[in-house]
């Protein structure tokens, strides 16, 4: 088949076919399976569309943040999914799929590969009201699964309290609602048992997670 600019765009979606077979440490609500990184995608897209009124800024370009949403874990196909309490693997994470990013965008027509990478880039960057938006929505996200099923990824990882409000506290740069939200979760989930409280001797929050 004749390398043409559709044939390159199917190319591509044929290959991020693939990350419906890449698996989170979050499960879903009704069934406790894990959540693949297609469906998490999914989830925020809703997420934005449902919640955008809460941003800090109300003049947000929202096909912006979805297109962000949407193709920030394509990298995981070839990076895998990092958890995000751990902190040796978080060390060469932007690394590894900084490279991913470069062979799975670099599949498209150029101009679309600029356009996908920059758009990788700015949500990376976290700098911009849109990223910043986007990444509240993706950090609020899997506390919301792991507040409504007990807790399952933080008790198998021995993640404890300080430890998930030092990594979603950033969700206020985008949404102050969303944090006090999720800040009220939290607590919540600490005291139904299903977050641990840091006892005194605990390590550092930038120790990594238990295995």
């Amino acid at each position: 088949m004749p390398a043409t600019r559709l044939a390159q765009q199917i190319q591509f979606i044929l290959e991020v076919d693939k990350l419906k077979d890449i698996f989170r440490q979050t499960v879903l609500i009704h069934s406790g399976r894990p959540e693949n990184d297609a469906e998490h995608s999914w989830h925020l897209c809703l997420l934005v569309i449902v919640l955008a009124e809460h941003a800090n800024v109300p003049s947000l370009n929202i096909l912006k943040v979805l297109k962000m949403l949407i193709l920030h874990d394509l990298v995981e196909i070839d990076a895998g999914d990092t958890f995000a309490y751990d902190t040796a693997a978080m060390a060469d994470q932007h690394e590894r799929e900084a490279r991913a990013a470069n062979r799975i965008f670099g599949l498209l027509p150029k101009d679309q590969a600029a356009e996908f990478r920059a758009l990788w880039d700015e949500f990376e960057a976290k700098t911009t009201d849109e990223a910043k938006f986007a990444t509240a929505v993706d950090r609020f996200q899997p506390m919301l699964l792991n507040v409504h099923t007990a807790g399952s990824a933080w008790k198998r990882h021995g993640i404890t309290h300080d430890r998930v409000v030092a990594r979603n506290r950033h969700i206020a740069e985008g949404s102050t609602a969303l944090w006090e939200y999720a800040a009220a979760m939290i607590a919540q989930a600490v005291s139904d048992g299903h977050l641990a409280a840091r006892p005194a001797d605990a390590p550092s929050p930038n120790a990594p997670a238990s295995a």
